[in-house]
């Protein structure tokens, strides 16, 4: 099995303190999330019981984002989780929820295939670029239910581009436009 393949061992001593076994560092909540956006799987064990924590802290990383006001999961959604779990034979929802992003992950993927299988747009100077920009987006837009916290950059470290950047963005475009009009 691959190092990526392999979940992530991180450690909880008895002082509740998180330890990275790759890294040999503690780590916080925040860095698991992050590890967890970049995909990598994690596995948190107790030190002392052997107990897998994982699913705990997990629930309580997206507890601790909507205690800052960030929405992670609609109302109605929550909502329909906890009636789930009220319900004989409640335990359908976490099979239908696992099998949903699934999917959303499998589509994604497919349409990331898709768009760089050869097609005559490969040939438009500036095609990958444009592409790069169509990934980024679709990664921002599929790698968390919540955009605040899924993006791996803080809103202070975001940084508006100048106009420059904008200018040559848009003249870019205008030249893709022309060169896919003439193709028509």
């Amino acid at each position: 099995m691959s190092e990526q393949e392999k979940p992530l061992l991180i450690k909880r001593y008895a002082s509740r303190r998180l330890y990275n076994t790759e890294t040999s560092d503690y780590v916080t909540l925040e860095d698991i999330a992050a590890f967890i956006r970049d995909g990598r799987e994690v596995q948190i064990i107790d030190l002392k019981t052997g107990d897998d924590l994982t699913r705990q802290y997990l629930l309580q990383i997206i507890a601790e984002h909507e205690s800052r006001g960030e929405n992670v999961l609609p109302v109605n959604v929550l909502n329909d989780l906890v009636r789930s779990y009220m319900l004989p034979g409640g335990g359908v929802m976490p099979q239908f929820l696992q099998s949903s992003f699934e999917m959303l992950r499998e589509s994604q993927s497919k349409m990331m295939e898709n768009m760089s299988a050869m097609n005559p747009m490969t040939q438009i100077p500036g095609f990958e670029a444009l592409q790069a920009q169509q990934k980024a987006f679709l990664k921002a837009m599929t790698s968390g239910i919540s955009g605040s916290w899924s993006s791996s950059e803080t809103d202070s470290e975001a940084k508006p581009q100048s106009s420059e950047d904008l200018d040559d963005i848009k003249k870019q475009l205008a030249e893709l436009q022309q060169k896919l009009s003439k193709l028509n």
